[in-house]
């Protein structure tokens, strides 16, 4: 095979998922800000600190839609058999980089450029920090959590787990001993 056609191969499979991955982090946007703007103005509005809980809450549930449209869309080829670990490492994944990343591009924006005021934030935190943490949350995806390299290694190992242990037949007792006949159960206590 050549170099081409390989990179054409790569390419062919990675743009699709790539528009995928998009699509969804579209939908996860538009989830965050809908469930959001109900707590903070209709379910919350009486509670003190709503926005804090609005937005843990809408942040949790952007996630989980997030979760489900990659899971069973965009990396539907390469998701893993343990769910329950691929959603934790998915949620951490999402919450370093859909969170950290912004916060360390406003610090940068703050602390070491001294560009201050809420155009500067914006740019920072939603500009800068909302497209460098996606690269990153699409390469941990991507190579991380669903990565069938991943999963073809998970699933070997389960299978050499699995797999039935043949054993030579024991030796005929020759002594008509029945200590010679009795398991050994390993040292005292065991």
């Amino acid at each position: 095979m050549t170099t081409e056609t390989t990179t054409a191969h790569r390419t062919a499979r990675f743009l699709p998922q790539l528009i995928k991955f998009g699509a969804v982090g579209a939908v996860g946007f538009g989830v965050n800000l809908v469930v959001f703007n109900v707590m903070l103005l209709i379910v919350l509005r009486n509670v003190e600190h709503r926005t804090i809980y609005a937005t843990i809450i809408a942040t949790v549930i952007a996630i989980l839609t997030n979760w489900i449209g990659n899971r069973y869309w965009a990396f539907s080829g390469q998701r893993q058999d343990n769910a329950a670990r691929e959603g934790v490492e998915f949620f951490a994944v999402s919450l370093v980089t859909g969170t950290g990343i912004p916060l360390l591009c406003v610090w940068v924006s703050h602390y070491l450029l001294g560009m201050v005021g809420p155009v500067a934030d914006n740019i920072s935190a939603n500009v800068v920090g909302l497209a460098v943490g996606m690269l990153f949350r699409f390469a941990l995806y991507r190579w991380w959590v669903f990565s069938p390299a991943r999963a073809a290694r998970v699933s070997a190992k389960a299978e050499k787990t699995t797999t039935t242990v043949v054993s030579a037949p024991e030796p005929a007792n020759t002594t008509g001993s029945t200590l010679a006949r009795t398991p050994d159960s390993g040292l005292v206590g065991d």
